[in-house]
């Protein structure tokens, strides 16, 4: 095997998988995290700059109209003044951090973390399985999944400097083990 080719290797439950990756996977696992970045970025900015953005009408509609299983949590939700509040802000702003985070490479784990939650969430209200169980809100929920486990932020972003940055004499992942979590 040359430098350039990496072995992957996991067990779970029994079960070995196993591959190679190609040197070019790393230039798909950037732009698989640009990709997200930027269109959670826009999603997000433009709903910031609307300024018009209210979650409470589709939380009490859209779940129930199309048949979600979820659809009582999310009616619920929606009635909820406080919970509405918060949605309002969280999610357009949340879109507009979970973007930068991906777009710059920051803290790119708990972007990627957050961007699979609001994507999860996205998949249980807007249900549509037509065509089946597999859409686009679940596909981009793996995505960012595929973007925190492949440690993306250390391709070209800024994870990689924050992580070695200097703690004590130590790099800060080593001194902070549980900072891998959130960043890579």
């Amino acid at each position: 095997m040359s430098s350039q080719e990496v072995r992957l290797e996991s067990t779970i439950g029994g079960f070995t998988a196993s591959g190679q990756l190609h040197t070019l996977s790393v230039w798909f696992i950037l732009a698989l995290r640009l990709m997200m970045g930027i269109a959670f970025f826009q999603s997000g900015l433009d709903k910031v700059l609307s300024g018009s953005f209210s979650a409470a009408g589709y939380l009490q509609n859209a779940p129930p109209a199309n048949g979600s299983p979820a659809a009582d949590l999310f009616v619920a939700m929606g009635e909820t003044g406080w919970f509405v509040d918060f949605v309002n802000i969280a999610v357009p702003w949340g879109e507009v951090l979970i973007g930068l985070g991906l777009i710059v490479g920051c803290l790119t784990r708990l972007a990627a973390f957050w961007g699979a939650f609001l994507m999860l969430l996205f998949y249980l209200g807007n249900w549509d399985v037509t065509h089946g169980y597999i859409n686009g809100d679940f596909a981009y929920m793996l995505v960012f999944l595929a973007v925190a486990a492949f440690g993306a932020g250390r391709i070209l972003g800024l994870d990689a400097y924050i992580e070695q940055y200097d703690v004590g004499g130590q790099p800060l992942v080593e001194r902070f083990p549980l900072s891998r979590y959130l960043l890579g």
